[in-house]
């Protein structure tokens, strides 16, 4: 039987050991690879860093983000709350459009809203089933290359923004809901300062980690021409065949831009979870049980034996 006097003996982990040092070697190859190699062309790394075009492309790729998860956001709640509601029409054209939207690579519906004009010549407001148009517009010149990329990416998100605020949704009490009616709240006035509120807590990490996808997503609007980021890379290293030094550039500017978002998304997470951890904190911890036997207790407390 083991005294308090004797030692304790660590377990040994030599596989640990074996598998650092393996790691450090290839790591320390990697920066030994990236530090000597000629062709990776470094100093043009360096120098098209910050060029104007590269500038231009990145400010590109954040407005495609912002707006697109704007429009993700928003009509992906307004789609989480019709699939929710008791009207079967109403659920039935939410669930039409996630089904839709989903199911289609965003390739493809980036290509279609670009190509749309080959079909729909005339954007066009009148009467319904062939009645006289009162106003018109081309296609080609509402639906520009910004607007196709806006349109491919932000519908594509609002499908999955509005899964993501269902979940969330689905996790606040229902009675929480069945309060605010007996305080004669409508439906819309329930769903802004009672349920979402409460749901906010678990939409915003996955709604953070779609922004982090949605960044990169944008370079997808290669295929339609946009000059983003990853498009301007492209145009430059068309014209120099300097490819891997252009693309290692992008790739820099997108590890920076993830990284600003991650510690963005950490930051709003422990403000969302604040009220959850003081709660935890002040919950009184249960009292120990009192070991003393019965019988004990009674000889100490005449007035009990009695």
């Amino acid at each position: 039987m083991s005294t308090a006097d004797e030692p304790i003996v660590r377990l040994r982990h030599p596989g640990r050991w074996v598998a650092a040092a393996v790691i450090v070697v290839l790591l320390a190859m990697f920066v030994h690879f990236v530090a000597t190699a000629p062709k990776l062309r470094l100093d043009l790394v360096a120098g098209y860093l910050f060029e104007k075009s590269i500038m231009l492309g990145l400010l590109k790729t954040l407005q495609l983000t912002v707006i697109a998860m704007l429009v993700g956001v928003v009509l992906g709640t307004l789609l989480a709350v019709m699939r929710l509601s008791e009207n079967p029409v109403l659920r039935a054209v939410a669930g039409g459009y996630v089904w839709l939207f989903r199911g289609t690579p965003i390739l493809v519906q980036l290509l279609f809203w670009f190509f749309l004009g080959t079909v729909l010549p005339q954007i066009s407001i009148g009467l319904p089933f062939g009645g006289p148009d009162l106003v018109s517009w081309p296609t080609n010149t509402v639906i520009t290359q910004f607007t196709a990329a806006i349109l491919g990416l932000g519908l594509n998100e609002a499908a999955y923004m509005a899964e993501i605020v269902r979940a969330g949704i689905g996790s606040v009490d229902h009675g929480q809901r069945e309060a605010a009616e007996a305080l004669s709240m409508n439906p819309w006035i329930t769903y802004r300062r009672v349920i979402l509120p409460q749901a906010a807590r678990l939409i915003v990490p996955p709604t953070a980690n779609q922004t982090i996808s949605m960044l990169k997503l944008t370079s997808l609007v290669l295929v339609i021409g946009l000059p983003e980021l990853t498009t301007t890379a492209q145009l430059i290293y068309g014209r120099n065949f300097q490819q891997i030094p252009l693309l290692i550039v992008a790739s820099i500017w997108y590890l920076v831009l993830t990284t600003i978002l991650t510690v963005v998304q950490n930051r709003l997470e422990n403000r969302m979870s604040r009220g959850v951890l003081a709660t935890t904190r002040r919950r009184p911890r249960a009292r120990p049980v009192d070991s003393q036997p019965l019988d004990k207790t009674i000889k100490a407390d005449p007035a009990g034996a009695r």
